[in-house]
């Protein structure tokens, strides 16, 4: 495995058709996605005070996190439109290797922010809502 850009990994939103085309949201410098797992623990008398978990059980989830420089395009607007209404939408990443990830996510949080001399920015944390799954 070779090292990739990260100004490769890219977060985009579909636009909700069959079969979904997905747009860049535009203006990021960062994007950061964690897979998080909750364990069950299945921890008995006879597990010799170790702890064991049961494998494929419990919640799993994606979040992503992403901050960028405002630019105004329609992914933006959609994302924005989808914040205010606690809408659950069609996301993809992607990577530099080709290697995409695609599933459903709300919102939870998109914030807005300019200093008087520089730029409009924005950050804002997806999460899943059913499977995150390579395209």
């Amino acid at each position: 495995m070779t090292a990739q850009k990260g100004s490769a990994f890219l977060l985009k939103i579909g636009d909700g058709a069959t079969p979904a085309t997905y747009q860049t949201v535009a203006g990021l410098r960062t994007t950061q996605m964690s897979i998080n797992g909750d364990p069950v623990v299945v921890t008995h008398k006879e597990s010799g005070g170790w702890r064991e978990l049961l494998s494929g059980a419990g919640t799993r989830s994606v979040s992503v996190s992403a901050a960028g420089v405002f630019l105004g395009s329609e992914a933006e607007a959609a994302v924005r439109g989808n914040a205010l209404a606690g809408s659950i939408a069609p996301y993809e990443l992607s990577f530099e290797d080709g290697e995409k990830l695609r599933g459903r996510f709300l919102v939870q949080r998109l914030d807005y922010a300019g200093d008087f001399n520089g730029e409009r920015n924005y950050t804002l944390q997806l999460e899943s809502s059913g499977p995150v799954v390579p395209a």
